[in-house]
């Protein structure tokens, strides 16, 4: 396949999934990384796309929100280390926020059968994980549900969130830079993430590094409102240097 073809697919992934990522676009074309990374330099260049680290979004498309399938299935591998590595910072009893998140799913889905935690989440995939841990405490969030995130938003959402103080928050991002902070596409559910980073003691945020530098249309904090950033090794060492001065400590799966 020449160079033009390659990228022109390259432009429809992009548009039909919101983000393309350089390992997965290796794979599918049968051509090495750095290939892949010429090709979005070349459309970058050319207004098509935007270079972001580990692939690019379509151009203008900043405010793009892929569903939960994409989601789930982009940095797959990345997500699953990101989950066991968090997973060893949650207390054995207490109480604990759990956003919505493909990543955040994922975590739900090791905590043991028998855990004791008090959970609170408005993600209706999270809480389907956790439904059956006859041990644990649940409470589910009221409000309007996103159907893209199915997390449930809005001022119900803000009000039951208003009266919880857990022990630990853990959140998801759609994208974070030291001078962009945390970002996410809809502003609703920017503000239950607001809610959530104000409504514990400890904040540990669970983002693959093809998040990293990344900025969307809503903001809902900054790193320095993070205790543990808990990604892959994807992030460099200068861009880990970058956060911890911020404050959180980085914990690289």
């Amino acid at each position: 396949m020449y160079a033009p073809e390659r990228q022109q697919q390259i432009l429809v992934l992009a548009q039909e999934h919101g983000r393309v990522d350089v390992p997965s676009l290796a794979e599918e074309f049968g051509v090495t990384q750095e290939t892949i990374r010429r090709d979005l330099s070349s459309l970058d260049r050319a207004g098509l796309l935007r270079r972001v680290h580990g692939g690019a979004l379509p151009a203008g498309g900043l405010h793009l929100e892929p569903g939960l399938a994409e989601r789930d299935s982009t940095a797959a591998a990345e997500k699953e280390r990101i989950v066991r590595a968090a997973l060893e910072l949650l207390p054995t009893e207490g109480s604990l926020l759990l956003d919505a998140g493909t990543t955040i799913s994922r975590l739900a889905a090791l905590l043991p059968l028998d855990s004791r935690l008090t959970v609170v989440t408005n993600a209706l995939p999270v809480a389907a994980r956790l439904a059956d841990h006859p041990e644990l405490t649940l409470h589910l969030v009221g409000g309007r549900l996103r159907h893209r995130t199915q997390a449930a938003v809005d001022a119900w959402a803000l009000r039951d969130l208003a009266d919880v103080h857990a022990d630990v928050a853990v959140v998801a991002t759609n994208g974070f830079s030291p001078d962009g902070g945390l970002t996410t596409p809809d502003l609703a559910e920017a503000a239950v993430k607001r809610a959530m980073v104000a409504g514990a003691r400890r904040v540990v945020l669970l983002a693959d590094s093809t998040k990293y530098d990344t900025r969307h249309f809503a903001r809902f904090g900054s790193l320095a409102d993070v205790d543990v950033l808990v990604t892959d090794t994807g992030l460099t060492d200068q861009q880990t240097a970058e956060i911890e001065n911020l404050g959180p400590e980085v914990i690289r799966a």
